[in-house]
């Protein structure tokens, strides 16, 4: 099945980096977020951000943990999803979407599979999930 919806960053605050032993080009940072996410995917999650990014020019890459609660197709339930990808300046690339087995609860409890993230043009946040709901 797949769901999808939009979301929007409630909450973005940087954390400390313990000083890493090499430095390289890209600046490394760490985060916790908060999202909301409206449609098919309803609730809210809250996420372990980490990045080598240069905001000049938008390039680099993130890897995110994300611990999602609320409803896939009004199915109620929590679990786990990461995801990274780069970026050039413009656009996605190198992307990777996973739903962490065995971390669902409630109605989501055997939520395996896959998803993506997409940004419009106008700014708009879009996820979908492709999962499949085992026995």
């Amino acid at each position: 099945m797949r769901a999808s919806g939009t979301f929007t960053v409630a909450d973005f605050t940087p954390a400390p980096v313990p000083s890493p032993a090499i430095e390289t080009a890209l600046p490394v940072g760490v985060a916790t977020m908060e999202k909301r996410y409206e449609g098919e995917v309803a609730g809210r999650s809250t996420t372990l951000f980490t990045a080598a990014f240069d905001q000049s020019n938008g390039v680099g890459t993130y890897v995110a943990m994300e611990s999602f609660e609320g409803t896939l197709h009004e199915q109620a339930g929590a679990f786990n999803f990461a995801h990274s990808a780069t970026t050039l300046g413009e656009g996605r690339e190198g992307e990777f979407f996973v739903i962490v087995p065995a971390s669902g609860t409630g109605a989501l409890a055997r939520i395996t599979g896959t998803g993506g993230i997409a940004v419009d043009t106008d700014g708009t946040h879009r996820i979908w999930f492709d999962y499949e709901l085992g026995h």
